[in-house]
């Protein structure tokens, strides 16, 4: 499996917002993806948004960049003070509940 993890910087008080049109549109979106397997948003403060996207495999996972960059830039341009921190990589150990 394959991770990519994106860290953003936001305007202050765009928090909510910016969870709200990610929930209705980017992971409508982002779950269609070949190999999708999970995606998730942290509030990390300090108006720090973290995603975590997994992917069966890397093309997937190169995927979901593309997908992000593009719903961000239609979507939540004003509500980001620049582009991500990108981090991708295979998910070498695991252990689930």
């Amino acid at each position: 499996m394959y991770v990519t993890i994106r860290r953003y910087k936001v305007k202050p008080g765009s928090m909510g917002e910016i969870i709200r049109k990610a929930q209705e549109g980017f992971v409508p979106i982002i779950s269609k993806a070949p190999g999708f397997v999970r995606y998730g948003i942290v509030n990390a403060g300090n108006d720090t948004l973290v995603t975590i996207s997994t992917f069966d495999d890397r093309a997937g996972a190169e995927e979901s960049v593309k997908m992000a960059a593009d719903f961000v830039k239609k979507n939540l341009a004003a509500l980001v003070t620049g582009p991500p921190e990108i981090t991708s990589g295979e998910l070498v150990v695991a252990k689930a509940k």
